[in-house]
């Protein structure tokens, strides 16, 4: 009879045994939510849960997936203007180059002129286009990636108005790329 209540002594009860488990999974949660960045994760009781924690993380960990996804498929695209493939080999553009794009927002108008290296016309030209068709240039950027130098200028209409006639625009662009 002896051994039998020296067994028992050793084995923990079923409660000891459930407040450890407890206190271990809690412990786990806390890390958890400490690897979640801090504007991610609120608490809508302004306390700690374990079930908060866990669904943050599961909502974090989605957004994170969804993000990669989407700059994957920024970088396929930008390698695809770039005129290479996903290995790294260049393939002839399917784009002709020059291009000239006009884009809308609010009350104004975005230009993006993409020409090859070869092609040479300075920013300021595209801005007085702009000016003289009535609209304000705001700001103005040149990049060159690769073979290509992408030219963008954000403006607003002057005078809202009356508008732009932005098929004049267009057409004014059109000559400054093509005789450059």
């Amino acid at each position: 009879m002896k051994t039998n209540q020296a067994v028992e002594a050793v084995k923990p009860d079923r409660k000891a045994m459930e407040r450890n488990r407890r206190i271990h999974m809690k412990g786990l949660c806390f890390k958890l939510a400490s690897l979640i960045p801090p504007h991610h994760f609120k608490s809508s009781q302004g306390m700690f849960s374990e079930q908060n924690a866990v669904v943050h993380a599961t909502a974090y960990i989605n957004q994170l997936k969804e993000r990669v996804e989407e700059l994957k498929m920024r970088k396929e695209l930008a390698m695809r203007s770039n005129g290479l493939s996903k290995s790294g080999s260049r393939h002839p553009p399917s784009l002709s180059l020059p291009i000239v794009k006009l884009g809308f927002w609010d009350s104004g108008l975005e230009v993006m002129l993409i020409s090859g290296v070869d092609k040479n016309f300075a920013l300021s030209e595209a801005i007085s286009i702009l000016e003289e068709e009535g609209a304000k240039a705001v700001c103005g950027n040149i990049s060159a990636i690769g073979d290509k130098v992408f030219h963008t200028i954000f403006a607003q209409v002057r005078l809202p108005r009356v508008g732009l006639d932005t098929s004049r625009i267009c057409e004014r662009l059109h000559q400054l790329v093509f005789s450059s």
